[in-house]
């Protein structure tokens, strides 16, 4: 699995969740219970991860929506 976007915001989260579920793109979303010991103030960011197989597909269907911005650098 790579990390794929590292982000606080939850609208963010659940954009890239809906557009890598409409390309067939499995995900793992990371940290989204953390609210529990952050007190759910959302300072804990949340990652995106996909298999190393689709990273190249995620990262242009994110490219290609105006998200380039929000990818993690590609390492």
């Amino acid at each position: 699995m790579r990390e794929l976007v590292r982000t606080n915001d939850l609208v963010l989260v659940s954009a890239i969740g809906a557009l890598l579920d409409g390309a067939n793109i499995h995900h793992l979303v990371l940290d989204q219970n953390m609210s529990i010991i952050e007190g759910s103030l959302g300072v804990l960011p949340r990652r995106i991860l996909v298999h190393e197989d689709d990273h190249r597909e995620a990262r242009q269907i994110l490219t290609e929506a105006g998200l380039g911005h929000e990818l993690r650098s590609d390492e």
